[in-house]
């Protein structure tokens, strides 16, 4: 079966199309981090470069982490311009998940360098906007350049998380990552929320722990563009 999902390589046909009908800056977008209940909400950007092949890229989901560990920095440097947006769990539960994502991207893409002429962005809400987003329904298994960012994002992430775990040993954040697991849910009954949890997302709503109310959203502008 892991045979069968390594042989799905995506490919760069999305970003071949756009190029030749001239779009020069192409990024692919991934987040990392949405379904968490613990630790940042992260977007990655990417820049596929045309000279030069991908190797070994793949959906974030059908690697192991030792496996994504490996190939970060291969293809860090494989990209023209890469970079990530992160948004802090405080941020989270003052915006919500929809401005968090938001806020995330653009950092992500604030930080890229080149402007974009095109974002692909993975799944079917486009929370980029600006009319320059072409949503991709499983993106991070199709798309090159949403491969690379989902990588790059996850790996990230997954450093942050591990970097948390030695404070907060019964929570199991080196191999959770703040996610969801049966594990998790028995350290929140047992301690309550760390200092990294979102206690305004609804996981928390029957918790006697949270004690967060959302604050006004910080003023945005409405899109990316």
């Amino acid at each position: 079966m892991r045979a069968a999902l390594r042989g799905r390589a995506p490919s760069l046909s999305v970003e071949r199309e756009l190029w030749s009908a001239g779009d020069t800056v192409v990024v692919g977008v991934d987040e990392v981090g949405r379904g968490a209940w613990a630790g940042p909400l992260v977007v990655g950007a990417a820049v596929a470069p045309r000279d030069r092949r991908p190797y070994g890229i793949r959906d974030s989901k059908l690697l192991t982490e030792a496996e994504r560990e490996r190939s970060f920095d291969r293809i860090a440097s494989w990209c023209e311009a890469w970079s990530i947006g992160v948004v802090t769990h405080e941020e989270c539960d003052a915006l919500g998940m929809s401005a968090a994502l938001r806020l995330a991207a653009r950092r992500a893409l604030d930080d890229l360098g080149p402007t974009p002429d095109r974002v692909l962005l993975d799944g079917s809400w486009d929370f980029v906007g600006g009319g320059r987003t072409r949503t991709i329904v499983k993106g991070d298994a199709t798309c090159v350049s949403i491969a690379a960012a989902s990588i790059l994002a996850k790996v990230s992430r997954d450093r942050m998380m591990r970097a948390e775990a030695e404070h907060f040993p019964g929570f199991e954040f080196h191999a959770n990552k703040g996610y969801p697991c049966p594990r998790h849910r028995m350290a929140l009954a047992a301690h309550g929320p760390t200092t990294i949890h979102r206690r305004s997302w609804s996981f928390m709503d029957s918790s006697p722990w949270s004690g967060v109310h959302r604050l006004p959203a910080f003023d945005e502008p409405p899109t990316l563009f």
